[in-house]
């Protein structure tokens, strides 16, 4: 698959994930799951609370921060294609090897490469003002001179499509919709260039998709129509995207400079495999995984290094514990997942006729914050299953189920096969102020909070893994 047609899925699954829904009534599941099954997973207390202990208040205490910490630290933002992910991925396999497990596989794939330079819009009319700015991944660049031209504020593609051509023609379109979910206003970012070009227009800006800002842009990923022009693409902050409204809504002339650069070509990088075999059916796995890329500003703590050192620590606190479950637990590090899932898109391709044996599989991408559950796909006989498992973390307020066809990023590449699986539900209200944004530093990371996630990600991961019963499709 193109990366372009990978991008038009990953656009389509992202906004799918949105789709998040209550609970329904469980009266059904005992006669789903039968008393015995029940009263197995109830036996699970002990071993939950052993793992906890051992996290909390034992040898593992911090240990999934401050991992992190010197991880962040050393290598900071780790872009797609670059040579400090690839060094972050040695990195990984190093510290998973110190922990004396030697079962890890590395895969080569192609993936994209880019690269901003320099970013400057500055508004020449009706004042002049320096607007901050980020390129939107894969953005095209403008001359060098850069391109000067009157801008049209609009709210939605809808007010956008009503315009006249003659309207749009020659001209900036600012797209300023208010923040709702991120499923549904990251259509503007993703898509909004494209549909801008088609309508004449020269460049294209976007107002942050965030509900909170102290004059932050948020870059992210965007996808050319592959028919129609490519035009710059970037996106402002809420301050600067409110001010141009404000502007526009008065009848006043907007005039804007937008000078961008950058580069864009193919490397090789690597998605990293670990695996704890099980000790009775080692081909079955239960698959906890976060990517290990970033964008190029911040430094990727909370998206995604909180996930994938939680996805790190699950395999090494039961190795420590001597936790050996019936099924193979295998952590994946996902690559280049924020250009377009593109290593999750290799994994699914090149383990395509192993699929059967996936029992499981969970993704943390969405902060590492106070755990509160998961949100899970799967049949209502798979969501029961993981709702009695749910039930052995009650004292630490993360017993919800969140009902969810596509919950996770890389993780929808393959449920979207019928495969069950969850994503980390947590406390991350706050999530999307510092997502993919000069923010995402160590701050964001609360030790103790990541200690729990940590703890409930390797418990969960574990009592999947060691029930009698298979998670059913």
């Amino acid at each position: 698959m193109s990366f372009s047609a990978r991008i038009f899925v990953t656009l389509f699954i992202i906004f799918a994930s949105e789709a998040k829904f209550l609970p329904k009534s469980r009266d059904g599941c005992r006669a789903l799951l039968g008393d015995d099954l029940i009263k197995e997973i109830a036996s699970y207390k002990n071993v939950k609370n052993e793992i906890f202990k051992y996290v909390l208040e034992g040898d593992f205490k911090r240990k999934t921060y401050d991992e992190l910490g010197k991880f962040v630290d050393t290598f900071g933002a780790r872009p797609s294609g670059s040579q400090v992910l690839e060094d972050s991925i040695d990195h990984m396999i190093k510290l998973t090897r110190e922990e004396e497990i030697n079962d890890i596989v590395t895969e080569e794939l192609e993936v994209p490469h880019w690269i901003r330079g320099t970013e400057k819009v500055t508004m020449l009319e009706p004042r002049i003002k320096d607007i901050d700015v980020l390129g939107l991944g894969r953005s095209v660049s403008t001359p060098p001179e850069g391109i000067t031209a009157e801008v049209v504020v609009v709210k939605n593609f809808e007010e956008l499509s009503n315009l006249p051509k003659s309207d749009v023609d020659g001209k900036i379109v600012v797209y300023d919709p208010i923040f709702t979910t991120y499923g549904e206003t990251v259509v503007y970012r993703s898509q909004g260039a494209s549909k801008a070009a088609e309508k004449g227009a020269v460049a294209s800006l976007v107002r942050s998709i965030t509900p909170f800002s102290i004059n932050t842009p948020h870059t992210g990923s965007q996808n050319y129509d592959d028919n129609i022009k490519k035009i710059p693409a970037g996106a402002i902050s809420l301050e600067d995207a409110d001010l141009l409204r404000r502007f526009y809504d008065r009848g006043e002339k907007i005039v804007l400079n937008i000078t961008m650069s950058s580069t864009y070509e193919t490397k090789t990088s690597r998605n990293t495999i670990i695996d704890l075999k099980g000790t009775d059916h080692p081909e079955k796995l239960v698959i906890v995984s976060g990517h290990i890329d970033s964008w190029d500003v911040g430094q990727g703590a909370m998206d995604d290094g909180g996930g994938l050192f939680v996805s790190w620590a699950a395999p090494v606190i039961l190795k420590r514990l001597n936790l050996r479950p019936k099924r193979t637990i295998r952590s994946i590090f996902w690559t280049a997942e924020e250009l377009g899932l593109i290593g999750a898109y290799a994994y699914e391709e090149k383990h395509r006729n192993e699929s059967h044996n996936i029992n499981f599989i969970m993704e943390s991408d969405e902060g590492t914050f106070a755990p509160r559950g998961l949100a899970v796909a799967g049949t209502q006989e798979a969501r029961c299953i993981i709702a009695e498992i749910l039930k052995l973390f009650k004292s630490i307020n993360a017993s919800t189920l969140v009902e969810d066809d596509s919950p996770g990023s890389d993780i929808n590449v393959i449920i979207k096969n019928g495969i069950p699986g969850a994503s980390l539900h947590n406390a991350n209200e706050r999530y999307f102020w510092f997502h993919h944004t000069e923010g995402d530093t160590m701050n964001v990371e609360d030790p103790d909070e990541l200690d729990l996630c940590a703890a409930f990600w390797t418990a969960v991961a574990y009592i999947i893994a060691d029930i009698s019963a298979d998670i059913p499709r």
